[in-house]
């Protein structure tokens, strides 16, 4: 399996409803790098898994829609805990959304899957893959 990853950020704030949350059950912030790896059995006609300049676009925007965002003001998150596995697979299937609607381009369409992976610090990460 080939794969090509892509980085960005986003920061949020956000609360959550749950003892196990401890303090967290307040409203915080929270910033995290945000890791999108593309793979695909075999390498295109030009020997790529994906243009990385589309891939890191389209990323982009996807993270764009929830930067600088209290999550819990946005309507399709109300009564969910956007814990950082959640937001792993909200932007997984964002990125699966733009690849089916041809914006990373026609070489996409050999993908077999996305995984994306947010790091809270430098010692805890999650992460949500999907097949397409």
């Amino acid at each position: 399996m080939f794969s090509i990853t892509v980085r960005d950020h986003i920061m949020i704030a956000h609360s959550f409803r749950g003892d196990v949350f401890g303090p967290a059950q307040r409203l915080h912030g929270a910033t995290f790098l945000v890791d999108a790896t593309f793979r695909r059995e075999q390498l295109d006609e030009d020997n790529i898994v994906v243009d990385i300049g589309l891939a890191t676009r389209e990323l982009g925007g996807v993270v764009g829609e929830l930067n600088y965002r209290n999550l819990d003001d946005e309507p399709e998150f109300a009564g969910i805990n956007t814990s950082t596995e959640y937001l792993a697979k909200v932007i997984a299937d964002r990125l699966a959304e733009r690849v089916h609607k041809g914006a990373l381009g026609e070489g996409a369409k050999g993908l077999a899957g996305i995984m994306v992976t947010l790091h809270e610090s430098h010692i805890a990460w999650a992460s949500y893959e999907r097949g397409l």
